[in-house]
């Protein structure tokens, strides 16, 4: 003890910063010495500091904060512990504040235009068959504003075994179909479907709109490509947003400026880790309604290594001799498409939406996709009738035939015979999309404005003669995209949208078609256009 004390004061003695200490400070360091050395393992603690002091102070020093540090932090409480003081209100002054609050919007305000249609909406009683029942004034007026194509929604057979089908099963399954959603329906009308379209598997989704939106992030993250055509429905839009992936736009059905698009998306990935590329497209465009060169298109796919996603929405039950869409229609093998995306809620009077593709595709999908991990499965007697539609569309051709001939007995009327539209649809297309000629756009400086409250004109107008249409309703901006970014987003042409039904005779139908061609020459004479704007 009297050696270790007789060290220490050495110890201090030969410190440079002690010679200017007063004798009391000294002292009082001494003392703490002489109190430190009395604590166990004091002795060996204090060559270790004398030590690291005398070949690095400075290690001592950050050796000193970490210990500090360790301390603070492990006595350091995992939450505040501090009582938030409540300040007591009265009934008075609750009630003021709720009164003061406003809730942000959900949706931005209604223009006048806006609200105006809304006022001026009819509506349908009654099933939407090719002839309606009008809300209020109770006429009937032909309806080529449905995707009811075939009549199906109201075919007697299939009500009654949906009816059946709700006996047995119940109204829904008001379950995921990974937990007990999944029903002895559902897979039937996975096989059934599969098999038209000549896939080996598929899967059935709950809503047609989250179908391709809740697919394409399952497959494509962020790293990876997807080149998509920039006329691209608003779904498949979601989808890209969600999936967060680097997403490159080609000029609307331009195989020239796809391939040009992806030499550049190959060369830039030379030397880099290998990413996921896809094609995205559409087989029948929704909001120009032209079709897609599928042939070019798995040409290009093959030399360049991608993907194809083909969302076949508006074409499955349309196109094809038997309704399978734009591979039979373009005599494409189905295998060569990876996965064909598809609605049930159009032509084939069901609801839900598909994905056909290999059995290793469709089983990530049960797992991945959130639309069918996370919603309710499809009602039964939906699942019923998609099979039953598969069915009948393979069974009895006639209804294919006939829809065309509607199809091309309706364009007739409009399109070669109209001063004012042309239709850029396709011939085979039973929705038909009438936009103004760019003449009269550019002889009247039509806006987009200008165009679609003419177009609504010519909408009213057809329903006073006992037709009804709709209009192509633009698509809204992106969530997070505004300004400039805003104004270069591609946005469909303003235009009427007529929607032939096969259920109609062709007399019945060329005489809706002489209607709506008439209205809007009507519209267009009767308009006074002043100083290059739509006057009333």
């Amino acid at each position: 003890m009297a050696a270790s004390l007789t060290n220490n004061t050495t110890y201090l003695s030969h410190l440079p910063t002690t010679a200017s200490l007063p004798p009391s400070a000294i002292h009082l360091l001494d003392t703490a010495i002489i109190s430190f050395n009395k604590i166990p393992g004091s002795a060996i603690l204090l060559r270790y500091i004398r030590s690291s002091y005398q070949n690095d102070p400075i290690r001592s020093l950050v050796e000193l904060f970490l210990v500090i540090f360790a301390v603070r932090y492990l006595l350091a409480p995992a939450y505040s512990t501090k009582k938030v003081k409540n300040v007591p209100l009265t009934e008075e002054e609750i009630d003021e504040l709720v009164d003061d609050w406003t809730p942000e919007a959900l949706t931005s305000e209604q223009t006048d235009f806006e609200r105006l249609e809304g006022e001026r909406r009819p509506v349908i009683v009654g099933p939407a068959g090719p002839k309606a029942k009008l809300a209020g004034s109770g006429r009937m007026v032909v309806n080529l504003a449905s995707y009811n194509h075939y009549n199906f929604a109201d075919n007697p057979d299939l009500k009654a075994k949906a009816i059946q089908t709700v006996r047995t099963y119940g109204v829904g399954p008001c379950s995921p179909p990974g937990f007990y959603g999944t029903q002895d329906v559902h897979m039937k009308s996975e096989a059934d479907i599969a098999m038209h379209l000549g896939m080996p598997a598929c899967i059935i989704y709950a809503q047609s709109f989250s179908t391709i939106s809740s697919m394409l992030p399952a497959f494509s993250k962020r790293g990876d490509v997807i080149v998509a055509d920039k006329a691209c429905n608003f779904p498949i839009r979601k989808g890209l947003q969600i999936s967060r992936s680097t997403v490159r736009w080609f000029e609307h059905n331009d195989m020239e400026d796809l391939e040009r698009v992806l030499q550049r998306v190959v060369k830039e990935g030379q030397g880099k880790p290998l990413t996921r590329r896809f094609i995205v497209t559409e087989g029948l465009f929704e909001c120009v309604g032209d079709m897609v060169d599928l042939p070019k298109l798995v040409e290009l796919k093959m030399r360049y290594k991608f993907r194809i996603i083909l969302d076949e929405t508006w074409s499955y039950g349309v196109l094809g001799r038997t309704g399978r869409g734009v591979t039979e229609q373009q005599n494409v093998d189905p295998m060569q498409v990876d996965m064909i995306v598809g609605g049930l809620a159009g032509a084939l009077a069901s609801g839900g939406g598909f994905c056909a593709s290999s059995k290793e595709v469709v089983e990530h999908q049960r797992l991945s996709a959130a639309a069918y991990t996370y919603s309710a499965a499809l009602p039964a007697l939906l699942a019923t009738t998609a099979s039953e539609t598969v069915a009948l569309l393979q069974e009895r051709p006639e209804y294919i035939m006939n829809l065309r001939e509607n199809t091309k007995a309706m364009r007739g009327q409009l399109d070669p015979r109209s001063e004012w539209i042309r239709c850029t649809s396709s011939p085979e297309n039973p929705v038909l999309i009438l936009v103004f000629k760019d003449q009269h756009i550019q002889d009247r400086g039509l806006t987009i404005a200008d165009q679609e409250s003419v177009l609504q004109d010519c909408v009213d107008e057809s329903l006073a003669n006992g037709v009804l249409v709709t209009r192509l309703k633009s698509m809204p901006v992106p969530l997070g995209v505004s300004g400039k970014d805003a104004a270069k987003e591609w946005r469909p042409r303003p235009g009427l949208k007529v929607c032939v039904s096969s259920a109609l005779s062709k007399k019945e139908t060329e005489a809706a078609g002489k209607v709506v061609r008439h209205a809007i020459t009507s519209v267009m004479k009767g308009r006074k256009w002043q100083s290059g704007r739509a006057g009333q």
